[in-house]
C-alpha cells in the first residue's frame, strides 16, 4: 500500500477529464503533506486511469489528467 493511495482513489472517483489540487487539498486527502517524494509515487496513479501533469510550485497546485 503506498502513502498517497487515499489520493489516487479520490482522483479516480472524482472523474474528470483534469483537474487542478492545491498542495493544501492533497495534503488534506492524502493526510500527508506533499514532499519530494510525490515524484517517485506519481507514476502509481496510471493504476487508477490517470497521470500526473504540472507540478506548479509558484501556484502550489498539481493537474491530473485522465488517460485515454
Amino acid at each position: 500500500m503506498s502513502k498517497y493511495d487515499p489520493l489516487w482513489e479520490a482522483v479516480r472517483e472524482r472523474g474528470e477529464q483534469s483537474f487542478k489540487l492545491t498542495f493544501e487539498e492533497i495534503q488534506h486527502i492524502a493526510g500527508i503533506p506533499i514532499d519530494h517524494s510525490f515524484l517517485r509515487y506519481k507514476k502509481e496513479l496510471a493504476e487508477y486511469g490517470y497521470q500526473v501533469g504540472k507540478i506548479s510550485m509558484k501556484e502550489q497546485t498539481v493537474a491530473f489528467q485522465r488517460l485515454d
